[in-house]
């Protein structure tokens, strides 16, 4: 009878895989672009279990090439530290990965993050993000509700879904800053419940 393999093995063989198939995302979406297109690559851990998802690239994300660079990116995380959620646990990605692409190209690239990814908690910031997600028609999902900002739901047998203001849209003014916080503190009790690794 052959030993088992240690879960530690297991983990670090998905791992490998992972960001072999992440990087092949990355250089796919790099041949896609030009001088002028340049792709928005998600960002974190490539086996992480929160996903973060906005609908579209931000200037600095686009002059920079990575998902969440800049002030949504810097709000996020002081988000996730006062919530005492590991950063490392964390990949964010955008819907749309050059901001002008068809949708339906943009679908084909979130499906696969996700595939690539497994996340058990999925946040979908803003309206247009929740209805992209929906749009995917994703293996065994429920459809997400947007109006459901704040609480964690089922997405699929093996992801939650969270739905939380537009992160960008919510950096200008105080009321919609703290709607944007009242919903993503529900990342909080979520994460606690976790199991340790």
């Amino acid at each position: 009878m052959p030993a088992a393999v240690p879960t530690d093995e297991i983990y670090e063989r998905y791992l490998k895989k992972a960001i072999s198939e992440i990087n092949e995302l990355g250089d796919e979406l790099a041949r896609e672009g030009d001088e002028l297109r340049v792709p928005v690559l998600g960002s974190g851990h490539p086996l992480a279990d929160v996903f973060l998802l906005k609908y579209a690239p931000q200037p600095s994300e686009i002059q920079e090439g990575v998902a969440f660079f800049g002030r949504a990116g810097q709000a996020v995380l002081k988000s996730l530290q006062r919530l005492h959620v590991d950063p490392l646990a964390v990949y964010g990605t955008n819907c749309l990965k050059f901001g002008t692409e068809d949708p339906a190209d943009a679908a084909a690239w979130l499906t696969r993050e996700l595939h690539i990814v497994q996340p058990k908690l999925l946040i979908a910031m803003g309206q247009r993000s929740v209805a992209f997600v929906n749009d995917l028609r994703f293996p065994l999902s429920d459809p997400v509700d947007p109006q459901t900002e704040g609480a964690v739901l089922r997405f699929t047998p093996t992801i939650g879904a969270l739905v939380t203001p537009d992160v960008d849209e919510s950096l200008d003014d105080q009321p919609s800053k703290t709607r944007f916080w009242n919903a993503f503190k529900a990342l909080g009790p979520w994460w606690a419940e976790q199991p340790p690794y």
